[in-house]
């Protein structure tokens, strides 16, 4: 794969030697390997966040004083707030000996799932794999065209010729079934209902009250207590 080429500068250790190196937008970083000594040395801070964020294994040609070696980005600090880089390790790559690097998933084609509605969730960007230099990818590419609605794609699913360390069972990408979402109920329009609801009850006993007393009403006069009016007597 094509990597990117830096230059390197040969730096001092120590905390006030590095923050001089950052006011200067410069990265301290530190080169090892099992064929090289450990080599202080401070690279542009532009030349490390390009490798930190392209899409691409993080592979790079190291020059400094007339040497060049061939490197993998091992480990890098940033800062909590800012994300500016802050240190980073580069492990000298040597060609018989596997390395160990995270190398970015590109998933290609679009599921017939997905034509068919359904939703793609892609789960892993990333997956750590173990692999000759010579045979380092760029990127892991995943055909998922052919998932239908319902269908998930698994590391084990892949064919590679080298060693992943990710978790076989780890789900790369699914197709899920759309979800039909239903507007929520609003409380004004829960209360609108329930007003509804009582004053349709409110109605139809009215209704119905009325049609008693109307009926009553129509009808003959209640007969008198017979003994009403000797009951007023006996009180006089």
């Amino acid at each position: 794969m094509d990597a990117p080429v830096i230059d390197a500068q040969p730096r001092e250790t120590g905390s006030k030697a590095a923050r001089e190196i950052r006011n200067n937008n410069r990265v301290p970083c530190i080169l090892y390997g099992r064929t090289v000594e450990s080599t202080p040395l401070q690279i542009p801070i532009a030349d490390l966040n390009k490798l930190i964020y392209r899409r691409t294994a993080p592979v790079a040609e190291v020059q400094m004083d007339g040497d060049t070696w061939h490197c993998i980005l091992k480990d890098y600090d940033l800062h909590p707030l800012t994300d500016r880089p802050l240190h980073a390790d580069f492990q000298a790559l040597v060609e018989e000996d596997e390395v160990t690097l995270t190398v970015p998933v590109r998933y290609a084609g679009i599921p017939i799932g997905q034509q068919n509605g359904g939703d793609t969730q892609q789960i892993a960007r990333e997956l750590t794999i173990s692999v000759l230099p010579e045979n380092i990818p760029s990127q892991i590419e995943v055909d998922i065209s052919e998932l239908a609605i319902g269908d998930s794609m698994h590391v084990y699913d892949l064919d590679v010729g080298y060693e992943i360390e990710t978790s076989r069972d780890q789900t790369l990408v699914t197709v899920v079934a759309p979800q039909i979402e239903t507007a929520p109920t609003t409380e004004e329009e829960e209360e609108e209902e329930e007003l509804t609801e009582e004053e349709i009850a409110e109605e139809g006993e009215a209704v119905d009250t009325t049609g008693e007393e109307g009926e009553e009403a129509e009808g003959e006069a209640p007969p008198e207590d017979e003994g009403g009016e000797q009951d007023y007597q006996d009180y006089q």
